[in-house]
């Protein structure tokens, strides 16, 4: 009895000291810092969102070392945020540098998209050659999300060929039948098109124009004279923000006046959009609302929508954009994939965020990414622009269990 007593002993000693060795070499594995490579750009058409989205992910960085860092499951503790970014200048040819700096160079942990789908384009297959997978915070384009892939996973955006079926539901609804669509040559901007001409189709309408003009598009003036001439009683248009402005700014300026206009970027960069088209252009106009404009109370992680607001004010002093908003809960879904990924491997990343995927509700709504790694969670309802006072205000007109208010339509002329 001794004698199993004693080998019993040993093999408990033993079976201990090999769990605490490998505990100090699974410690003495982990890095002194967590690096989250990313790239931003501070001049050209994408500058101030992509700043915004910068700004954000930075918020969340400071607010998470200001606890220790992030906690990191496959080494059981937590480790500080660095923020590695260089600036691509809204260049896709300087990104492409640039994001391979940050793969082979710096040898980044986590590697974050810039802002939307033209700088995200460059970075989707260089990280999956490099087998590194890409945190996409609003790169929504249709053509990333073809196949099924363990290298990226769009975080803070719903994918684009999602973001005009309630726009398309609203006017099926609203028994609008003129409509005119004028979009980007791009993929962000042609896959919204495309799926609300699908939809408008399966309900029986046909868009009386359907046009394609080039992202750096500048001068609608000849465009929107012709979209007349098609009598349209909806006329959307789908672009970047410097295209939303020169299209708004183009109508004002024309002297023409459309039942509805819709465009996308007003509502995620209003203070942009009213400083250059101004209120009375952007009025009775209509668009995506998206958080902080639409707030989401109940959250399973991070900061809700209006803890957010108060906490970045406070920190930045000013108000955060759509963008501020995106650029931290990119930031939140990393710290999720981090402290549920039992290994710290890019594959176990992968597989961190397809396990939260479905049960994880932030201060943008529900985080839910398919197979394909597009975000079919956080949808954006459909909102008109309305005076109020020398300003304007948002009124979301649906879907109706979101609805704040009922749309003004025809629209007033100015």
């Amino acid at each position: 009895m001794k004698t199993n007593a004693s080998k019993t002993l040993k093999a408990t000693a033993a079976a201990v000291a090999m769990a605490v060795s490998a505990m100090a070499a699974h410690a003495a594995a982990a890095p002194s810092e967590l690096k989250i490579g990313t790239l931003y750009a501070s001049s050209g058409p994408f500058a101030v969102a992509s700043q915004g989205q910068y700004e954000g992910l930075k918020f969340w960085a400071a607010a998470i070392n200001k606890s220790g860092g992030a906690f990191v499951k496959a080494y059981h503790k937590k480790i500080p945020v660095k923020i590695v970014a260089y600036d691509d200048q809204s260049s896709t040819s300087t990104a492409t540098t640039l994001y391979n700096q940050l793969i082979s160079q710096d040898k980044v942990d986590v590697l974050v998209a810039d802002f939307g789908s033209v700088l995200t384009s460059v970075a989707v297959p260089l990280a999956a050659e490099h087998h590194m997978l890409l945190i996409d915070p609003t790169g929504s384009g249709a053509n990333f999300f073809t196949k099924k892939t363990d290298y990226l996973a769009d975080v803070s955006i719903p994918s684009s060929t999602v973001w005009p079926v309630p726009l398309a539901n609203y006017l099926l609804q609203q028994k609008i039948k003129r409509v005119a669509i004028i979009y980007g040559a791009n993929d962000f901007d042609a896959s919204q098109a495309g799926t609300l001409k699908d939809v408008l189709g399966k309900g029986g309408v046909t868009p009386v124009y359907y046009h394609g003009v080039p992202t750096t598009e500048s001068n609608y003036t000849v465009l929107l004279h012709t979209i007349a001439a098609t009598k349209p009683d909806a006329v959307l248009e789908f672009g970047y923000a410097p295209n939303d402005i020169a299209f708004l700014r183009s109508l004002a300026q024309s002297g023409l006046h459309f039942n509805m206009t819709f465009s996308i970027f007003p509502g995620q960069l209003i203070d942009l959009m009213t400083k250059n088209v101004g209120a009375k252009g952007l009025a009775y106009t209509y668009t995506y609302p998206t958080p902080p404009l639409v707030k989401y109370a109940k959250v399973s992680y991070g900061m809700n929508t209006a803890d957010f607001v108060k906490a970045f004010n406070a920190a930045e002093h000013k108000q955060p954009n759509f963008l501020d908003s995106a650029g931290y809960n990119t930031g939140l879904i990393v710290q999720h994939m981090l402290d549920t990924a039992p290994k710290f491997t890019q594959l176990d990343f992968h597989q961190a965020l397809m396990d939260i995927s479905g049960k994880t509700t932030t201060l943008l709504g529900p985080f839910k990414i398919n197979e394909n790694g597009a975000q079919l969670g956080q949808p954006f309802p459909v909102a008109q622009i309305v005076p109020e006072g020398s300003g304007t205000k948002f009124v979301v007109v649906y879907p109706q269990d979101k609805a704040t208010g009922k749309a003004v339509y025809p629209a007033p002329k100015q």
